[in-house]
């Protein structure tokens, strides 16, 4: 299902100007991240898709049909709605949460509850938390079953509103992985907001950066946002970093893997002065044995040194270089699908694909000539860049 602003105004009755002329089109099937200041009325340009803010001016379409035409409960039962700390009812049980729209939609309480389970499985739950309450529940579980709550009538809209704002930094990248997954398998209409521009551009096909006052004043794909900022206003928001971010959009294909030195958990190794990769029977890594270190015995995890973050083999040159600047042995290490290790790779090596293809990436530090505005022409579909 497309959804369509346009023209959309929000003023209220004080005056004060929420959106202003809002003119964009999210394709179906497609994610489109709402992002920008305190302000800039992202969230109640979100709102105004399922009237709970209703517009002052302009047009938001759902396949070409004005939503104002529709009974507003109604619409509200065919559009998901996720939102910060879940929303939960708390008197509820994850399972009567998850079925509360199947019911009120006329489903049977079997039918729904049975809905409600499935969903459980679809979010990466276990089925014995569909008789907790949320208070039972830690933060990121009370997250995934927001989700599941906003999926359970198979709507084919889904608004999200700053859904994962509330939640630590290693849940939040879980769950953004988890809806990542669950979009492809899916392929729901999204709009998601959030005020995290490494946020928006992990998740969006398209990225909409809006300004104070309401006005949009950027459209793209992440990577066009990221390369070719089209003032100082989006440049300065997306962060002198940018250059950095836009490595997440290339692709690391002729990316050298080095061969790494291992030493298997439960054996005994050997004395050596340079870094070893520790790693399981199923060759997946469990961390760095130092060089010059003593293991009395057999070498367990408890001998390790942490290791940084690891890099999945084909996927962006920005996993490459965080797995090898974050690692204590500045070797980045490089996984198959499966999690076993590949090999390692320096951030040289990421430099060195970086010399040999300047043109990709020069593109990131200039700004465009050409200027968005709230008016501005929808872009033309690009697919979405695998990320790490």
């Amino acid at each position: 299902m497309t959804i369509e602003f346009r023209g959309v105004t929000k003023r209220y009755e004080d005056g004060a100007l929420a959106v202003d002329e809002l003119s964009l089109t999210v394709p179906d099937g497609s994610m489109t991240v709402f992002v920008g200041p305190s302000g800039c009325g992202k969230t109640t340009s979100l709102r105004m898709v399922n009237r709970m803010v209703e517009p002052t001016g302009g047009e938001v379409l759902l396949d070409g049909r004005n939503v104002r035409d529709a009974d507003p409960a109604e619409l509200r039962r065919g559009i998901g709605y996720v939102i910060q700390h879940a929303g939960l009812f708390p008197h509820r049980t994850v399972l009567g949460n998850i079925a509360t729209v199947p019911m009120l939609s006329g489903w049977s309480r079997r039918s729904a509850r049975r809905r409600a389970g499935e969903l459980l499985d679809t979010v990466g739950l276990p089925a014995e938390l569909g008789s907790r309450y949320p208070a039972q529940l830690s933060g990121g579980q009370q997250q995934r079953v927001g989700v599941a709550r906003a999926l359970a009538a198979d709507p084919p809209v889904l608004l999200m509103d700053e859904p994962f704002s509330a939640v630590d930094p290693v849940v939040r990248e879980g769950l953004q992985d988890e809806l990542l997954d669950l979009q492809r398998r899916l392929g729901k209409t999204i709009v998601f907001v959030t005020h995290d521009i490494d946020e928006a551009v992990r998740l969006g096909d398209r990225v909409a950066v809006l300004r104070v006052g309401g006005r949009l004043a950027q459209y793209g794909t992440p990577a066009d946002v990221l390369r070719h900022p089209v003032d100082d206003f989006v440049a300065e928001f997306v962060g002198k970093d940018r250059g950095y971010r836009g490595l997440s959009f290339l692709s690391a294909g002729d990316l050298e893997v080095d061969d790494v030195a291992t030493a298997a958990i439960g054996s005994v190794p050997e004395d050596s002065d340079e870094w070893r990769l520790a790693i399981d029977a199923e060759r997946r890594p469990r961390g760095w044995l130092a060089p010059g270190s003593t293991v009395d015995g057999r070498l367990a995890e408890v001998d390790l040194v942490a290791g940084g973050s690891l890099y999945r083999r084909g996927t962006s040159l920005r996993g490459a270089l965080d797995a090898a600047l974050s690692s204590p042995a500045s070797l980045g290490v490089v996984v198959d699908d499966d999690g076993a290790t590949v090999g390692v790779v320096t951030a040289r090596h990421v430099l060195d694909v970086i010399e040999r293809h300047p043109a990709s990436v020069t593109a990131t530090s200039g700004t465009a000539n050409t200027t968005a505005t709230s008016r501005t022409a929808n872009p033309t579909a690009t697919s979405r860049t695998p990320r790490a």
